[in-house]
């Protein structure tokens, strides 16, 4: 007997969304396929490299380990969600200008995690830095580019 489909109705980005998905199917794969949210990337499909990051109701989490009626109710924020209209924020900003994108596989979740320490931290050390971003692998950067990147954010504005 085929699996039936269940209704899951939760915030992305701030927007109510309804979907009808399988009850074990992964939260990345529904915000992929279902809701063409393709900034959430799936690197190692394990919880293991960070690519797939988003946050619900918060906290930072690797979609591709959540099933997604785990998220019913719940407020999800992608990647997408970070900009307001054409404006990135400061350390989306800080990425690009200082090298701490570069493939673009791992900088979704990188930036979430950066974002989320930033939020819990406005001034973390190199070591909170080593810590905050741990869970999230970079194959392009060597991690020096994506430090420089979270500290150029921690700087006022020239504005």
């Amino acid at each position: 007997m085929p699996e039936r489909l269940v209704r899951l109705e939760f915030t992305v980005n701030g927007t109510a969304v309804a979907v009808d998905a399988h009850p074990m199917a992964r939260l990345l794969d529904v915000l992929r396929t279902q809701l063409h949210l393709t900034g959430t990337k799936e690197g190692c499909g394990e919880g293991e490299c960070g690519a797939c990051a988003v946050t619900i109701d918060g906290s930072l989490v690797n979609s591709c380990l959540i099933p997604a009626i785990q998220v019913s109710g719940c407020r999800v924020a992608t990647i997408e969600g970070m900009a307001e209209k054409d404006d990135l924020q400061r350390i989306q900003q800080a990425f690009i200008d200082h090298g701490g994108a570069q493939c673009g596989i791992c900088t979704p979740g990188m930036v979430l995690a950066a974002a989320a320490l930033l939020e819990r931290n406005p001034n973390p050390t190199l070591a909170d830095m080593r810590q905050g971003l741990a869970g999230n692998l970079c194959r392009c950067t060597g991690y020096m580019r994506i430090f420089e990147s979270v500290v150029a954010a921690m700087r006022p504005s020239a504005s």
